[in-house]
């Protein structure tokens, strides 16, 4: 999972979530910031409304939440979902003595991104593509 700082760059960078079962997220809201839930047809599910998609809480849960609009929600996209977005500009995932090297090519060029975790370097490569297509 990306850290909370790189899920928010990637989403004010314009990154589009359409929830499926399995992914992950933060509700914006102070109380509620350091939870992270999971999408599923038995407790959490996408609702598609002409305004817009709203997670609804289904079920008995810890707390009273009956559902959240996804403007609200911070989309935390997982490793292989992060390399599927990289699409053709990905080229290869490479292990170090401390850390993950993703080698993405831009512009012709190939760009290495490298932290201690391979979703975080994926994530960074992920806004690295999104800015250049602005």
């Amino acid at each position: 999972m990306i850290s909370t700082e790189l899920a928010t760059k990637l989403q004010h960078a314009g990154l589009v979530w359409t929830p499926v079962d399995g992914d992950q997220f933060r509700v914006q809201a102070p109380d509620l910031e350091s939870d992270v839930f999971t999408v599923s047809t038995m407790t959490i599910e996408a609702h598609e409304y002409p305004t817009g998609t709203i997670l609804g809480f289904n079920g008995t849960t810890e707390w009273a939440l009956d559902s959240v609009a996804i403007e609200d929600a911070l989309w935390l996209p997982r490793e292989d979902q992060l390399r599927g977005l990289l699409r053709g500009s990905f080229r290869l995932l490479r292990h170090t003595d401390d850390a993950f090297e993703v080698e993405v090519e831009l512009l012709g060029e190939p760009r290495v991104f490298t932290d201690p975790e391979p979703a975080e370097a994926y994530g960074e490569a992920l806004l690295a593509l999104i800015e250049l297509s602005r």
